[in-house]
């Protein structure tokens, strides 16, 4: 057994996140582990770029509300504790409500992540689907 460093959080770069967005890394497995998770913290309105993960990503909300879409769909509003899944290749964002402030554990495997353009203000607005 290992008690591991944890690193300084970090901002998260202007080129993949809309807004303030911080992250604290929670576990990043060596080889052969790919297990990567990460607490990331949103200020209101702040949100990803548009991205995919190679084999799919899993966020468990832990506070605030959540703003989650896939490329196409309606945005699904998520509260604490629960769970969303999306699959591998899948073109998605997720970030802050507009007037909350919102944190998520995200779990994925490996670096396989490609990044795409902005979320546009339009988008961020579109149409919500929201959760019990």
């Amino acid at each position: 057994m290992e008690l591991l460093e944890r690193p300084a959080t970090r901002r998260l770069p202007e080129k993949l996140f809309t807004g303030d967005a911080w992250a604290d890394v929670i576990y990043r497995g060596e080889e052969p582990s790919k297990t990567r998770a990460n607490a990331v913290h949103f200020a209101p309105g702040a949100r990803t770029a548009w991205h995919s993960h190679g084999v799919g990503q899993t966020l468990y909300i832990v506070e605030g509300i959540a703003l989650i879409q896939s490329r196409g769909g309606r945005i699904l509003e998520a509260h604490p504790g629960q769970v969303v899944w999306t699959p591998p290749g899948e073109e998605h964002w997720h970030g802050a409500a507009p007037d909350r402030f919102m944190t998520h554990l995200a779990l994925w495997d490996g670096d396989d992540v490609t990044w795409l353009d902005h979320v546009t203000d339009a988008e961020y607005a579109g149409p919500r689907t929201r959760s019990l």
